[in-house]
């Protein structure tokens, strides 16, 4: 295949990778975005341009020989900041495993739908000539690192005997908000999901969709900011169980199992112990794994006696859990995701997981 014009500096720079026969219909999309390169994947250069904006990868995700191939070309130390979006062929969970393996940024599925496509792409391969690309980015740049401020504090002070302060809290809550709002849930995920720490990448997940899901139910500003705080501290009570648990390649056995269940007693005394944090922020960090069934855990609560906020958290965490990848698995799509959690039934709050739907399968 051949390439296409020459980039303008002021347009994106991307290449369309493919062993496919005729993309024509993507790379006509794609060029309404940016200048785009088309090559087979055997043409990858082992060095990117310096300008590249991103790579579109569209190939059979069932040929091991077409994985491969991909995968050692962008596994080279100069791709790993490229972003990089795959085509899926169909909806099954295989291709999108495959995908993600391979470093995903984000994935479009055929049939493609123009503006939708061109939306990702401006999503995931943001230009630094877009109109208030500078002021989006900086905003992103700042709710992240407010956000793994506050997790540094979590995982690596609390255990030392470095009080956590609500004021420690409050001081992120601003700049996540204004970073999502700005920007959007996609380029948070995006952001903080390169996170090598499962704990940190898990609570930052959990931070950004629950904030995306209070701007969708349209909540006030303070509401917004307390969802934010319950958030982003959920999971402390995992800075006290054992590293070698939480980042275990493989199923936990019961012992191990009987100390992650811990946590949220553990987290709640350590904040109590405090005596500033909102009595809902504790409510959150004890009771997040409760089911309205009573099956859950530490207290087997049941129906009202679970409260909105943390039926809200319970089913955010679940979500940002199931998509995220793990030691022992690779992610679901947010379909599957969205899919399992209807199949929970009387456990969670089946009524406001509807009214999530649009946030957890991207109408954000």
């Amino acid at each position: 295949m051949t390439a296409s014009v020459h980039p303008s500096p002021a347009r994106r720079r991307l290449i369309l990778a493919s062993d496919r026969g005729d993309n024509s219909d993507l790379a006509e999309i794609l060029k309404k975005v940016g200048d785009v390169d088309i090559i087979s994947t055997n043409g990858i250069p082992d060095v990117p341009v310096s300008d590249l904006s991103g790579i579109v990868v569209d190939i059979n995700l069932r040929s091991a020989e077409s994985v491969q191939r991909v995968r050692n070309k962008l596994r080279a130390k100069a791709y790993e900041a490229i972003p990089r979006l795959f085509v899926l062929a169909d909806a099954l969970h295989h291709g999108s495993m495959q995908a993600w393996a391979l470093g995903a940024t984000d994935t479009i599925a055929r049939p493609f739908d123009a503006r939708g496509v061109m939306q990702r792409i401006r999503a995931a391969f943001p230009s630094p000539h877009d109109e208030d690309f500078s002021a989006r980015g900086k905003a992103l740049t700042r709710g992240v690192e407010a956000a793994h401020a506050v997790m540094v504090k979590i995982f690596e002070k609390l255990p030392a005997g470095v009080p956590l302060s609500f004021n420690d809290v409050m001081q992120a809550e601003a700049a996540i908000l204004k970073a999502i709002k700005r920007s959007s849930l996609r380029e948070w995920l995006a952001a903080v999901g390169r996170h090598h720490d499962h704990s940190y990448r898990h609570c930052l997940f959990v931070t950004g969709f629950a904030v995306a899901f209070a701007q969708h139910l349209g909540m006030r500003d303070e509401d917004q900011r307390r969802l934010t705080r319950a958030a982003l501290v959920h999971d402390v009570g995992k800075a006290f169980t054992p590293v070698g648990i939480l980042d275990k390649p493989g199923k936990l056995n019961e012992l191990e199992m009987a100390e992650i269940r811990k946590h949220p007693r553990l987290g709640f005394d350590a904040l109590l112990a405090q005596g500033n944090f909102p009595r809902e922020m504790l409510d959150v960090v004890l009771h997040h794994h409760e089911f309205l069934d009573g099956s859950g855990y530490p207290d087997g609560l049941k129906g009202d006696q679970i409260s909105d906020i943390v039926r809200l958290l319970t089913i955010v965490d679940i979500h940002a859990a199931l998509v995220e990848r793990r030691a022992y698995r690779l992610p679901f799509t947010h379909a599957k995701a969205f899919e399992i959690m209807e199949q929970m039934g009387d456990k969670l709050d089946q009524q406001l997981l509807q009214v999530f739907r649009p946030v957890a399968l991207g109408s954000y």
